[in-house]
């Protein structure tokens, strides 16, 4: 095994090894000495030695006025690494305890036909609140059998929320839905509707082949709800 390798490993340098070691072999001795035995010129020496006093592996005692280096315990070699242990050890529990950053769960589903339209509404009737707009009322032809029975699941959770549509279909039953506050907008026409609920955007056309889009993605469904508040600002009840 070569002692000098494994000294370096642990932190040392060459010159630092090269000491430490003669120390260990000859004991008490001067700097003038180990410099003449190692072949380093006294300023080197003496540095190293320093060195090495910092890190607890050498020390000395004076003699007649003079100083004479002696090599500390090897096991001191071992305080660097309980420190560093020690040290790890109080800092663990630390970054245990930081919290994950949380990657914010999005997704995209899309849907085509009755079925489709049957599972956005089946989703909304799950969440506690929604906010509507550009409602055509179309959905009551496409689910003609299914709607009743959605209306009074809707009404027997608490479902609540508001909806912005046309003034063209101030009289339509969606417009009675209990629990949904309902105002109107005459520029409020097209045939997509815009659904937002819990962390979901959903988007649906409902034409011959109905087209229904959901988006879950905490940011755009806070941005589309921004959007409608300025609508219902604006809309008339």
């Amino acid at each position: 095994m070569n002692i000098e390798s494994e000294l370096k490993k642990l932190g040392l340098t060459g010159n630092e090894s090269k000491l430490y070691l003669e120390l260990l072999r000859r004991g008490s001795i001067s700097a003038n000495e180990l410099a003449k035995k190692l072949g380093f010129d006294r300023t080197l020496t003496y540095q190293v030695l320093n060195n090495l006093i910092e890190k607890g592996l050498v020390n000395y005692i004076i003699k007649e006025n003079k100083k004479y280096f002696e090599p500390s315990n090897p096991e001191n070699l071992l305080n660097p690494i309980k420190e560093k242990e020690s040290l790890a050890l109080n800092l663990i529990p630390q970054l245990k305890s930081i919290e994950k950053i949380h990657k914010e769960e999005q997704e995209v589903k899309v849907y085509e036909g009755k079925r489709g339209l049957k599972v956005l509404l089946e989703d909304v009737l799950s969440s506690k609140n929604v906010c509507i707009f550009g409602a055509t009322g179309k959905s009551y032809e496409i689910l003609k059998f299914e709607m009743p029975h959605l209306i009074k699941k809707a009404e027997k959770t608490g479902l609540s929320g508001r909806m912005i549509t046309s003034l063209e279909y101030k009289n339509h039953q969606m417009s009675k839905i209990k629990g949904i506050k309902t105002r109107y907008l005459e520029t409020m026409k097209g045939p997509a509707t815009t659904m937002i609920y819990e962390d979901k955007v959903s988007m649906h056309v409902l034409t011959e082949k109905p087209l229904i889009v959901i988006i879950k993605n905490k940011e755009i469904a806070d941005s589309y709800r921004d959007y409608f508040e300025t609508l219902w600002k604006i809309a008339k009840k």
